[in-house]
């Protein structure tokens, strides 16, 4: 593990092994990292996160409480996971809003996926496992297994494969990863791996 001088991890953070945490990033109490991974300079991770392994927090990327990042995981430079349904900063008489006064909800991201650099995550939503969000986007419902999200709000506009490349359709429900030729069916607006 290697934690540069100037970031600030909570010694209640457990970090595992290989993981590397870069110049001003802030990792809260109780937040968990898995080995492996790279929290780049100027990320926060909140209270209670749990991160699994080979994750990458590109830098500024934030990570609100309670998110859940599966392994493998990519948040792009500046990308928000949000925690807060109805943010203000006053309750409705006006007195500065506690912890006491909101429930935090997470933003789930699953294995191998990715969210592009200045997308929002707004919580409570789930990421599906290889799917990829793209830069600026803002994601307000769930993102199916291997989706290509784009635009404000986000919306499918295909799919793409582990190598993170579009897929190619080839007919009756058949797509085709043009890297790894990698084959995938989909069935009813879900891809599978065949």
């Amino acid at each position: 593990m290697t934690i540069a001088p100037t970031a600030d991890v909570d010694p209640r953070a457990e970090i595992g092994e290989g993981t590397r945490i870069w110049h001003l990033a802030q990792i809260r109490e109780d937040a968990t990292l898995g080995a492996n991974c790279n929290i780049g300079r100027g990320a926060y991770v909140g209270p209670g996160v749990v991160i699994g392994d080979n994750v990458k927090l590109q830098n500024h990327a934030l990570v609100y409480e309670p998110a859940r990042l599966a392994d493998g995981v990519f948040i792009g430079p500046a990308a928000v996971l949000t925690n807060d349904e109805y943010p203000r900063a006053v309750t409705p008489e006006g007195r500065l809003k506690t912890g006491d006064d909101w429930h935090a909800v997470g933003v789930t991201i699953g294995e191998g996926a990715a969210i592009g650099a200045r997308a929002v995550c707004v919580a409570p939503v789930t990421v599906g496992r290889w799917a990829l969000v793209a830069a600026g986007a803002v994601v307000t419902k769930d993102v199916p297994d291997f989706a290509l999200v784009v635009g404000v709000p986000a919306r499918r506009i295909g799919w793409v494969g582990r190598a993170g490349r579009p897929l190619t359709a080839k007919g009756d429900g058949l797509w085709v990863c043009p890297s790894t030729s990698a084959e995938y069916r989909e069935s009813d607006g879900i891809l599978t791996e065949s």
